[in-house]
């Protein structure tokens, strides 16, 4: 009886969530655990077990947040808040400390249970919540263009943005800024209000370049421009670009297969496994590997639009906004910096890259947009009748 009452239950679940995105999530999932495997057997390290194991902690993560209702996590943004502020606060104070070449230093990890975690991963989600709270709250009081909240809705963004400055995490800062713009769009925010924004950026880039942005920074940004023309740039602030960009291209059109890539076994890209494993799919799957990546995560995004698009309120809509953002951005500038279009950031590759604290809270954003999606034919709890969910789902596409 126990038995058949939890097999009633799976199958209750999968009939209610999307699963063309657990499909999808899966594929994308078992896809990096094939390049993740091959860079650990080449060179003797773990990587593909320590995704395996933060994709299962995910995966549940993802499954009980999505059988909660959203709108009840969202009314403890309060909550939420304050424990992301505490948390990124922490780390600075009482966090590791990692450095490299150049000047670079991050104290962006703590340890929990003896294995490191990137608390600023954790928050990412977080804002999706507290930030679409705060646009949905203004919506209803129709306040969402009042220039004072505008200003308030910017306060809100940048208090991440600072916290990763001062962890020397720029990357997760700029992702953070790039949710806030999505999201904000999503939510109908006056275009002037985005225009006087990038103007005031724009005006700002001289200081940050005179006085923000460190040496090695700096470095990043001329490096993309000069690879083919100084050996000393590829040799220093271009080094992981240049060999980056040769392993992509010794791959060819199909690659030499997994498991037989001459330089993932030599290391001779720097952070391989994680900012880097485009590199690995380009030089042991070749073009063919590439563009399955591109089309597997530009899938996903379009499958995160269609949820936010059937979104039953403002909340749901704006946390898959912020989700979709997340995952364009990172996409876009992981995949830019290892052809060599864009300077490097220290952003990984959404689902495929090493890194246990992305993949679980990846899969804890996933958990968000299913029960945006489960939750599509109720208001307020109640469930819709069929033609109340055409005429429901009609005016939440026609809003987007």
């Amino acid at each position: 009886m126990v038995l058949k009452r939890v097999f009633s239950g799976i199958f209750s679940y999968i009939r209610r969530s999307d699963i063309i995105l657990w499909i999808l999530i899966g594929v994308i999932s078992g896809y990096s655990l094939l390049l993740l495997n091959s860079v650990s057997t080449a060179t003797g390290a773990s990587y593909d077990r320590t995704q395996l194991m933060a994709i299962g902690i995910g995966v549940v993560g993802a499954i009980v947040i999505s059988l909660i209702d959203y709108q009840s996590i969202a009314n403890f943004w309060y909550l939420i808040a304050g424990f992301s502020v505490f948390i990124m606060i922490y780390t600075i104070i009482f966090g590791n400390t990692v450095t490299g070449d150049g000047g670079v230093s991050a104290t962006a990890w703590i340890y929990i249970a003896g294995r490191s975690f990137q608390p600023s991963e954790l928050v990412k989600i977080m804002f999706m919540i507290t930030y679409a709270k705060h646009l949905d709250s203004l919506k209803k009081r129709e306040l969402l263009d009042a220039p004072l909240h505008v200003i308030f809705l910017f306060f809100h963004a940048i208090v991440p943005v600072l916290l990763c400055y001062y962890q020397g995490d720029d990357g997760a800062g700029v992702v953070f800024f790039m949710m806030f713009l999505a999201m904000s769009f999503s939510a109908g925010i006056k275009l002037r209000y985005f225009v006087i924004l990038f103007a005031g950026i724009l005006a700002m880039v001289p200081i940050l370049w005179q006085f923000i942005l460190k040496e090695y920074q700096k470095a990043r940004f001329t490096a993309v421009y000069n690879l083919d023309t100084d050996p000393n740039v590829r040799m220093e602030g271009g080094y992981q670009q240049y060999h980056g960009r040769i392993s992509i291209g010794s791959g060819g059109f199909s690659g030499a297969g997994l498991g037989n890539g001459s330089r993932v076994a030599a290391k001779s890209v720097a952070e391989q496994d994680s900012d880097f494993i485009f590199s690995v799919a380009g030089e042991e799957l070749g073009f063919i590997g590439c563009t399955a990546i591109i089309l597997l995560l530009l899938l996903l995004m379009i499958k995160v639009l269609h949820v936010a698009g059937t979104s039953r309120d403002g909340i749901g809509k704006y946390m898959c906004f912020g989700f979709f953002g997340l995952i364009a951005f990172q996409t876009v500038v992981n995949i830019g910096m290892c052809l060599t279009l864009l300077p490097v950031m220290g952003i990984t590759l959404p689902f495929f890259s090493s890194g246990g604290s992305s993949a679980m809270c990846l899969y804890f954003g996933i958990g968000l947009v299913q029960g945006v999606y489960m939750r599509r034919q109720e208001i307020d709890g109640s469930h819709l009748n069929r033609t109340e969910t055409m005429r429901f789902s009609y005016r939440q596409m026609k809003s987007l």
